[in-house]
């Protein structure tokens, strides 16, 4: 990538978030653009997760984008590999490879207020000029490893979920599995029956379902090939299901207490031993933290070499791990399942808007943004996946593609603003749009379920999940208000290198204005995929 290069968008990540970007922006006819991975490889927490076990929990179907169809999926709940091929296949498919830049970790994005454009500093040392960001990190991306006391004295091997050592064969060996979450209760019977013992930390236990896994059969299949509509018309049931239990979780968590009995059922066909029954029994509302689904967890944990110890990992004195309840273990390798950072995203530290302070500075009191995507002070950049865009019940690909639309329509916007042009989010739509959040986030099971999850802050605010229907999002962001953005002009006349020499900016107030909107002009055709593909903005 040559020196100072600049383009009109750059997204950074290569998963779902970042790939769908890249065909939308190809889609919308837009091709001067880049994408920065960090990785040597596209996937984003597809590709970074493969440890033993590793599914989606969601079904294949409704885990796809809705612009390009898989007919092919193996299973209703897709592995890890799975998903990660039919990412390969997007990118491959709609062309992005001539836009995607690997090993390029972004070190820090810059807001030039002069000129009005970002300068994205990545590894190596290589400098790019870009008028538009689209950060899809993902809140899955950097994993959060707890100071334990000791840690870093034991002599056996530690590695985290996320960072699986492939080499280091767990046969024979004395293995501490610390956390309950959805990682570690697909791992632990991947690896039960080849440990000598399985020791489980759990601070939490979980609420968990069956998991309704199955083969999807080969008449399945060629049906999907064959009459693509019937693919689609599955999709739309498992998405109609979905939105029909979010009720539930958002306004009425007292209907929950029938879907606890189905779980405490569950439990106990396979768990026999009422000690051990107690140790795994939640105390707070199911859907306070996500609900987990598995079939084989209970059965592995009722095994004669594991033992589940209801107490949190608090100390590690050589090869002994110790919990907070005293119990101790000797182990030869510990397995931390212990999640990401979420509430807190690496990436932040690494932006700095039009002030000249951090995204992490500016949500030091908690995360917020305007629907999801803009934050006050940043302007032309938006994140795929921001606050309050997750779900505790369905697919993120629908909240992904939502925030895709809204892009869009934001792109559109600057074209018809014309010169240079930036749109910023107005700090009063930003506090307005995430109090109204924060009010309906009150009588969800995540605010009122008495557990503490990784949903919520270190104020214990929730900015993670979206208190509503996965339809009503795609709603609230079809298209870009203006009244909740401020217009910035840059004056100046054409620069050497092509640019704009900006003199003093000019700001516009977004109700002032009232552009010409546009209409979906010409599309470029994109190398085998438009033929198969609907049309992403649906």
């Amino acid at each position: 990538m040559a020196q100072q290069e600049h383009v009109r968008v750059a997204v950074i990540g290569t998963g779902f978030g970042g790939l769908g970007a890249a065909v939308r922006l190809r889609r919308e006819g837009i091709t001067d653009f880049v994408v920065l991975e960090r990785a040597d490889s596209v996937g984003g927490t597809w590709r970074d997760n493969s440890y033993p076990g590793c599914a989606c929990d969601v079904p294949s179907h409704l885990y796809s984008f809705s612009f390009a169809p898989n007919p092919d999926w193996p299973r209703t709940f897709s592995g890890q590999e799975h998903i990660r091929a039919y990412l390969e296949r997007v990118a491959d498919t709609f062309g992005l490879r001539p836009h995607i830049r690997l090993n390029h970790e972004v070190k820090l994005m810059s807001w030039d207020r002069e000129n009005l454009y970002w300068v994205i500093e990545s590894a190596g040392g290589t400098t790019l000029r870009a008028d538009v960001v689209i950060s899809a990190t993902g809140p899955l991306s950097d994993p959060k490893m707890p100071d334990i006391p000791g840690l870093d004295s034991f002599p056996g091997k530690v590695f985290h979920s996320a960072r699986w050592d492939h080499d280091y064969d767990l046969t024979g060996k004395r293995v501490a599995m610390v956390g309950t979450g959805a990682s570690a209760i697909q791992i632990v019977p991947a690896i039960q029956p080849r440990t000598a013992k399985l020791t489980l930390f759990q601070r939490t236990p979980p609420w968990v379902m069956p998991r309704m896994d199955r083969t999807i059969s080969k008449a399945e299949r060629a049906l999907h090939r064959a009459i693509p509509a019937t693919g689609t018309a599955r999709r739309g049931l498992l998405w109609g299901i979905r939105e029909l239990q979010v009720g539930a979780f958002t306004k009425h968590p007292d209907q929950l207490g029938l879907v606890e009995k189905l779980a405490k059922a569950n439990m106990a066909r396979a768990i026999k031993d009422p000690v051990l029954r107690a140790k795994l029994t939640p105390d707070y509302r199911i859907g306070c933290k996500r609900i987990l689904l598995s079939s084989t967890y209970y059965p592995a944990l009722a095994q004669p070499n594991v033992d589940v110890v209801a107490s949190g990992l608090s100390e590690i004195r050589g090869s002994t791990v110790v919990a907070a309840d005293g119990s101790e273990a000797e182990v030869d390798a510990i397995i931390f399942g212990t999640g990401f950072h979420v509430t807190d995203m690496p990436i932040a530290e690494r932006v700095v808007g039009e002030e000249g302070i951090t995204l992490a500075e500016t949500w030091k009191d908690g995360m917020n943004s305007l629907r999801g995507a803009t934050a006050a002070g940043f302007p032309n950049w938006m994140t795929i996946i921001g606050p309050n865009t997750g779900l505790g019940n369905s697919s993120m690909i629908l909240m992904i593609e939502s925030q895709l639309n809204y892009m869009a329509d934001y792109l559109r916007q600057l074209n018809v603003l014309g010169g240079r042009a930036a749109l910023g989010a107005r700090s009063a739509a930003v506090t307005a749009w995430n109090d109204r959040v924060q009010e309906r986030m009150k009588r969800t099971v995540w605010n009122t379920g008495g557990c503490t999850s990784w949903y919520l802050d270190a104020e214990g605010r929730n900015t993670t999940v979206w208190p509503g229907t996965t339809g009503e999002f795609r709603r609230q962001t079809r298209t870009v208000d203006l009244a909740e953005y401020d217009v910035i002009r840059a004056t100046g006349t054409p620069g050497a290198a092509g640019g704009v020499r900006a003199g003093e900016a000019g700001r516009l107030t977004g109700s002032g204005l009232v552009p010409e909107q546009p209409g979906r002009g010409e599309r470029e055709a994109v190398a085998a995929g438009d033929a198969v593909a609907e049309e992403a903005a649906r």
